[in-house]
């Protein structure tokens, strides 16, 4: 009998795993094709920011009290200079460039890009916090580099102001991840409170840019001001911030309940998900070889992953207890469990 009740709570712990997987991956999508949709009467990618950093800053406060998690002790004055408020930058400034990106490009293309993440992470880590990779992590980044190239040189939707904008975005993400990771070590919060304390913060830089870049622009626009698409607007802009909040959510549930080499698995079918179910939703012409591309750079995330975990296993080193995850704008940033560590985008 005990043995059946244990297959019974297995099975029934997967099919959890399974629903927030899907529940993960559409949200995600939901979010890049609601934006997708936004942009073409409503080009305010700051706005679209703006409704992000204050989804985090308002939502994740009852979260946090449903959820019991601890209030952080207070922060010396060094590390808010040096860590929190850099990290509080880079989070609005990657999210304001990423929606730049996915104004000006394919949300399929902007994905691709975002899949050299790894090659800023690797080499961001060698040199700030000094890590050093094995012959297979650096072997791992070229089929990335090739794939990317291929898309780039292929993709019919192609602006140049769109793809440097998803570079920063990804240069920057990889950027807080290295970070992030430094001020979990260092200040020794919650990875979920320095997600709202950066969510606060990140709304507070951004306001003086949004009034500046987007607010002023927005009422001195009498045809936009006049426009009957108010109520749709405002509605796609909710559902825009809701729906990136709530993959942030589903990302962490999924790492709290499965391995490392599970989730970099799960992580690189989103991006697959991601990318060719925005292609069949929002039908962007694309060629055999661009898809080629796009397939063979999401294949160097997995082979990526796979040799960061094969690492992390061969090093046989105990790693100081950190927290299972951080957020950094829907990004994760770290996992460990008693095999090892292994780090994560998303």
């Amino acid at each position: 009998m005990a043995h059946v009740h244990r297959d019974i709570g297995l099975s029934s712990e997967g099919w959890r795993i399974i629903m927030l997987c899907v529940l993960w991956y559409m949200s995600s999508l939901g979010q890049n094709v609601i934006n997708k949709h936004l942009f073409q009467y409503f080009p305010y990618p700051t706005t679209v920011s703006m409704g992000h950093m204050l989804a985090v800053a308002v939502l994740l406060q009852p979260v946090l009290r449903v959820w019991r998690v601890p209030q952080p002790e207070s922060i010396d004055r060094r590390h808010l200079l040096i860590l929190v408020l850099p990290l509080a930058f880079g989070k609005f400034f990657s999210s304001v460039s990423a929606e730049f990106s996915i104004l000006k490009v394919s949300v399929s293309f902007a994905h691709t890009v975002k899949a050299t993440m790894p090659i800023f992470t690797v080499f961001l880590s060698r040199i700030i916090l000094g890590e050093k990779q094995t012959l297979k992590i650096y072997l791992s980044l070229f089929p990335i580099i090739i794939g990317v190239m291929i898309a780039t040189l292929t993709e019919l939707s192609f602006d140049f102001f769109g793809l440097v904008a998803a570079f920063v975005s990804t240069i920057t993400f990889a950027l807080q991840n290295v970070y992030s990771k430094k001020a979990l070590r260092d200040i020794g919060i919650h990875h979920l409170r320095l997600l709202l304390m950066l969510g606060q913060l990140a709304a507070l830089m951004l306001l003086p840019i949004w009034v500046v870049l987007d607010f002023r622009r927005i009422v001195s626009d009498p045809e936009l001001m006049a426009s009957p698409l108010w109520t749709q607007i405002l509605t796609l802009l909710f559902l825009s911030s809701f729906l990136n909040f709530c993959q942030n959510i589903f990302a962490f549930s999924v790492l709290n309940l499965v391995m490392p080499l599970s989730y970099s698995i799960a992580n690189a079918t989103k991006r697959i998900v991601v990318i060719f179910l925005s292609l069949l939703m929002l039908r962007n012409p694309v060629t055999l070889t661009n898809i080629c591309g796009m397939t063979l750079a999401v294949v160097g995330v997995v082979c990526y992953n796979l040799s960061k975990y094969e690492a992390s296993l061969m090093r046989k080193k105990e790693y100081l207890p950190m927290v299972a995850s951080d957020l950094v704008d829907g990004r994760l940033i770290s996992h460990e469990k008693e095999n090892g560590h292994v780090l994560h985008q998303v």
